[in-house]
C-alpha cells in the first residue's frame, strides 16, 4: 500500500519517525511534514508566503521524505498534487504527541491533516498517543497498533468527507482494556489563562488549562481514553445541520434548496 504520512509536530518528531519505521517493512511510505512544530494550527493554509520544500534523509528507509515550511494542511495539498508521483492509497496523520479528543479536534493540526486528505478524496486517519500528562514518549505501542489497524483497512468503507480519529492510551498494548468506536466528547481541558508580567512589568497571558480527569459522557472518545481504551471516532467535515433546514425555510419564506 502507498501511504502518505504527515503531522503537525514536525518532520523530526519521534512520533512520525516511529510510525514510518513501523510501516516501511510492509508498505511504500512517503513523508511530507512541516520543517518545525506547528501544533494547534487547525486547517490553516499558506496563502501569502512561499512554501519551501527540502527532500531530506531521516535515516529510515521511506520512499521519500520532504520537509516543508508550510502548515500541516499544506503538507497534504502539496504532497498529493506536486511531490508524490503517484497518488497515495491512504493518508495517516501522526503519531501526535498528546490526545486529540472531543472539541479539541477543531483546533488540531493532526486532525486537519487527515481532514485535508478526506477533502481531496483519500481514506485518511488521524493517529494520536493519548498521553494525558504529556510525559510519555513511547510511541512504539501506538505505531504497532497502527500497523495492525492498516491490515484491516480494506474492510472499511470510508464515507465521503469523513476521517477516522484514533487515540491510543499511553502504555503497552497488553495493558489496553479494549477498543471503543466512540462519539466525540465535548471538553478535554478546562479553559484558563494565567495572567503574568514580563520583566518590564507589562501584562501577558499564558494558556494554562488542565486536563479534565473525570468524564460524564459515556460512549465518548474522552471517556474511552480515561478508561484506558483505544478510541476510534468517525469525524466528518459535513457541517450542514440538515434537520433544521425545513424550519428555517418556513420561517424566512425561503426554499429548501435541492
Amino acid at each position: 500500500m502507498r501511504i502518505l504520512i504527515a503531522n503537525d509536530d514536525g518532520i523530526q518528531a519521534a512520533g512520525i519517525q516511529t510510525l514510518a519505521k513501523a510501516l516501511c517493512p510492509e508498505h511504500e511510505v512517503y513523508i511530507v511534514a512541516p520543517d518545525q512544530e506547528r501544533s494547534a494550527a487547525g486547517h490553516a493554509l499558506s496563502l501569502n508566503v512561499p512554501i519551501r520544500v527540502r527532500e531530506v534523509n531521516i535515516g529510515i528507509p521511506v520512499a521519500k521524505a520532504f520537509a516543508i515550511s508550510g502548515t500541516p494542511a499544506d503538507c497534504i495539498k502539496l504532497g498529493v498534487t506536486s511531490l508524490l508521483e503517484e497518488k497515495p492509497d491512504l493518508i495517516i496523520s501522526g503519531i501526535n504527541h498528546g490526545p486529540n479528543l472531543g472539541s479539541d479536534v477543531l483546533y488540531s493540526g493532526t486532525v486537519s491533516v487527515a481532514m485535508e486528505g478526506a477533502v481531496l478524496g483519500f481514506p485518511s486517519i488521524a493517529l494520536s498517543l493519548a498521553d494525558l500528562n504529556g510525559d510519555s514518549y513511547n510511541f512504539q505501542p501506538t505505531a504497532d497498533y497502527a500497523r495492525e489497524f492498516i491490515r484491516k483497512i480494506h474492510n472499511i468503507n470510508f464515507p465521503k468527507k469523513t476521517i477516522l480519529n484514533v487515540n491510543v492510551p499511553e502504555g503497552e498494548l497488553k495493558d489496553i482494556k479494549g477498543v471503543c468506536v466512540a462519539h466525540l466528547g465535548t471538553r478535554m481541558y478546562t479553559d484558563a489563562y494565567e495572567k503574568r508580567f514580563d520583566p518590564r512589568g507589562k501584562v501577558y497571558y499564558w494558556m494554562a488549562g488542565e486536563p479534565i480527569e473525570k468524564n460524564d459522557d459515556p460512549g465518548s472518545d474522552i471517556s474511552a481514553v480515561l478508561n484506558k481504551k483505544i478510541s476510534i471516532t468517525p469525524v466528518t467535515f459535513e457541517m450542514t445541520y440538515q434537520s433544521i433546514i425545513p424550519d428555517l425555510a418556513l420561517i424566512f419564506g425561503a426554499e429548501a434548496c435541492e
